[in-house]
């Protein structure tokens, strides 16, 4: 895991010059057409993203989410405390403060404050939600900020992912290399992992740092671990088991949590409702 600082980013187009006249007089003739239209990317930066004292996070919010709930701030589950496995919180009070960035990363815009740890968890997933005494239109009236959307789709291969680190103001850029059955550190296992490519390298503080595909601009997931030494399921090593057993160890590759499941666990007043249709974290 990635908490602690001591355990803790065209080509030249060639013309025929015999063909020129003809494709000008085709291109003469032909009606205007719009060319298609190239995919979108999101302009990934530090809006919505926080920093806490040891790790870093973001304000999230669901589709559904109303101007008169609480702002949910979310991180790891390992950034709250190392869970036992098996073990969930579930609104418990808090007064956990967080540090809001601006665009740049440069200026914080204020503190946010906890009222609860409205989830947290290190089974099968690894994330924690606190809910904060700050509504999300106060956040845009405010702190002029806005609020981060968890998508409700699978990530997929090769998508195009932006983790962005508050505590180290820092952009990783890569895709999705994959995705790991199982994933096991220490204790902990968890569940349809991503894992990145090489270009990634999330370091100790980053953990909690949302995951964002740069289409869309919504969360895939989070950010929360990492093979440093090359050792095998061990902490700060994690191994990937698949369907069979098999273990393999990749050192220096980092990994994320998905958190597409999530959303249909939110209810209103951003709280976390574990019964609710479609709702995949653990109770």
């Amino acid at each position: 895991m990635t908490t602690s600082p001591a355990g803790l980013l065209a080509r030249a187009l060639k013309s025929v010059l015999l063909t020129g006249a003809l494709v000008a007089t085709v291109l003469a003739a032909a009606p205007a057409t719009a060319a298609p239209a190239a995919p979108a990317i999101n302009a990934v930066d530090f809006t919505g993203i926080v920093a806490l004292s040891n790790c870093s996070g973001s304000v999230v919010r669901t589709a559904n989410s109303l101007p008169s709930d609480p702002v949910l701030v979310m991180s790891n589950g390992h950034c709250v405390k190392f869970f036992a496995p098996g073990e969930v919180i579930v609104n418990q009070r808090s007064t956990r403060t967080f540090n809001l960035l601006d665009s740049t990363g440069q200026r914080s815009l204020g503190t946010l404050r906890a009222t609860a740890l409205a989830y947290g968890t290190m089974t099968n997933t690894d994330v924690s939600f606190y809910r904060t005494s700050t509504t999300y239109a106060q956040l845009e009236q405010n702190f002029r900020s806005r609020a981060l959307e968890l998508s409700s789709a699978h990530p997929t291969q090769g998508e195009s992912i932006r983790v962005v680190s508050g505590f180290h103001r820092t952009i990783y850029s890569c895709n999705i290399d994959g995705f790991v059955f199982r994933l096991r550190e220490d204790r902990w296992t968890w569940q349809d992992s991503i894992r990145y490519t090489s270009a990634c390298m999330t370091i100790p503080g980053t953990s909690g740092s949302p995951v964002e595909d740069t289409a869309t601009g919504k969360i895939v997931g989070i950010n929360n671990t990492g093979n440093e030494q090359g050792q095998r399921c061990t902490l700060d090593n994690p191994c990937e088991v698949d369907q069979n057993g098999t273990v393999t160890v990749r050192q220096g590759i980092n990994y994320a949590q998905e958190t597409w499941f999530i959303s249909n666990c939110i209810t209103t007043g951003s709280r976390f409702d574990l019964t609710r249709a479609g709702c995949g974290l653990p109770r």
